[in-house]
């Protein structure tokens, strides 16, 4: 199985199936119950193919596995190059499962233009997963990029009131912390002499050169993340983007800025991602107390859980650059909680916005009397974002915090103090939603979840009890390349510290 291009077939199979879509014609209902079963098998496939990467994974291995190499631009040493690790599997897995739901979750909510929406997700789901395979920078660049063109598509055509405006703000934002990424990329091409990945992590770049191109590089990353000040973007694209577009925007798209961290900012640059650590805790705790504290003066519950996001990543940089492995495993294990938690609390969202079209907090209130399954199910996902023992959220948010401690205990008790902050905010906004007496006669006649809502949100309550309960095998995996990539650290660390002393 390790021979066969398994990368390029989860990677391009969703672009099948927007060939399969573009060609439908006929009347446009027919066309668009098509284009949504289309999508849906697409995914499914491209879902089953990825779990077939996690099945034939040596968990043992540090190097790159399923790696595919073909000559793209030989004269500038540019090439077709895919590989996944421990780091880059389960997201992976985290673009292709999402990308389904997304999809039966628009089932019934998206009634125009549903041929042309179908496509947007497919084809960003095959830019999701390029970028998490591609060991090339030149490819890893495009994917990275490319994912901006649907997003703001999404945003932009299916969003609210304001959807226009969200969408040029989350495309200027993120576009230009990318321009200087490009510029730190062409420096690294000329340093190393090609863009391979591989190559330039075996590469040791002067201490004051890696200040410059950390910065480069984390100017596109931090917005990415996003992390606090340059986070401003993300509560309006999640309010105006529609149910869907907020899940793989949560899910996905904010997971692309701590992967570019672990990925190449601590490997390519470690001298200044030492250096450089205390700027990041400082940021990283100022977006953990600031914007929980902002989440609880929210009156609309998508704004809500957009500032929780950014409190969240903020626990995820902070573990990242404690450079120790229970911060990275932490980092890693909460990006992926946080995936899957912060989308489903999106889709629950989703569920009352679509029968009452509103998503403002005071207008709810005893849901618990006529919803009580999707009671059940919002108090799962609530609990998990606080980070209750048993669900994927303590997992990560518990590694994390040790590993802070290890390096500094005033970031690690600064941050303990978020999550205080954190129960707070979830258990208020779920009180006023779900319990109380139903006192308006629209709110007493919503439905309760129906199969198709249940369908959705069984195998994410499925994979948070899992991860909670049975985190090996989840750390198992990412463990040996996180292992060398500490090594690699340290081994950096040493070598520029006796390059002083030998200077004095």
């Amino acid at each position: 199985m390790q021979n066969w291009p398994l990368l390029t077939l989860v990677i391009f199979l969703p672009l099948v199936g927007v060939l399969f879509i573009l060609v439908l014609r006929g009347e446009e209902t027919a066309v668009a119950r098509n284009a949504r079963w289309i999508a849906l098998w697409t995914s499914l496939i491209d879902l089953l193919l990825s779990l077939a990467l996690w099945a034939y994974f040596d968990p043992s291995r540090a190097d790159f596995q399923f790696v595919e190499v073909a000559q793209w631009l030989p004269g500038f040493h540019i090439a077709y190059h895919l590989g996944i690790d421990g780091i880059s599997l389960f997201f992976v897995l985290l673009s292709t499962f999402l990308t389904p739901i997304c999809v039966v979750s628009s089932w019934a909510s998206i009634t125009t233009r549903v041929k042309e929406y179908m496509i947007a997700f497919l084809v960003m789901e095959t830019l999701m997963v390029g970028m998490f395979c591609a060991l090339d920078f030149v490819l890893f660049y495009i994917f990275f990029e490319g994912v901006l063109i649907p997003m703001f598509l999404i945003i932009g055509v299916w969003g609210g009131p304001r959807r226009v405006y969200a969408a040029f703000k989350f495309f200027l934002y993120t576009l230009l912390g990318s321009v200087l990424m490009l510029l730190a990329i062409l420096t690294v091409y000329y340093q190393v002499g090609s863009t391979d990945i591989v190559e330039a992590l075996n590469t040791s770049f002067p201490p004051t050169l890696q200040i410059w191109l950390w910065l480069a590089f984390f100017a596109s990353f931090a917005v990415k993340v996003p992390m606090w000040p340059v986070h401003t973007w993300l509560p309006d694209a999640h309010v105006e983007a529609p149910t869907a577009g907020s899940v793989i925007l949560a899910g996905v798209l904010l997971k692309m800025g701590g992967y570019g961290f672990i990925r190449f900012s601590l490997p390519l640059f470690p001298v200044a991602s030492h250096e450089l650590a205390p700027f990041i805790f400082t940021l990283s705790v100022v977006a953990i107390i600031y914007t929980s504290l902002v989440a609880l003066a929210q009156e609309d519950m998508k704004k809500l859980i957009a500032y929780s996001s950014v409190a969240h990543m903020g626990i995820v940089t902070m573990g990242t650059f404690t450079m120790t492995a229970e911060g990275l495993q932490g980092a890693m294990v909460q990006m992926l909680s946080h995936g899957v938690v912060s989308a489903a609390l999106f889709l629950c969202v989703g569920v009352v916005y679509d029968r009452l079209h509103t998503r403002e907090i005071a207008r709810y209130g005893g849901l618990a009397d006529n919803m009580p399954k999707y009671a059940a199910v919002f108090m799962v996902f609530m609990l998990a974002s606080i980070g209750l023992p048993g669900t994927s959220g303590f997992v990560g948010e518990f590694l994390s915090l040790v590993g802070a401690f290890e390096i500094n205990t005033w970031v690690a008790f600064f941050a303990t103090t978020g999550m205080i902050l954190s129960a707070a905010y979830m258990l208020y906004l779920y009180r006023r939603v779900i319990f109380g007496i139903i006192t308006r006669a629209d709110v007493r006649a919503m439905l309760d979840l129906h199969w198709r809502e249940v369908a959705v949100f069984a195998p994410m309550i499925a994979v948070v009890l899992w991860m909670g309960i049975y985190p090996n095998s989840f750390l198992k995996p990412m463990q040996p390349s996180l292992a060398r990539l500490i090594e690699h650290v340290q081994l950096s660390l040493h070598e520029n510290a006796a390059q002083k002393l030998a200077e004095r």
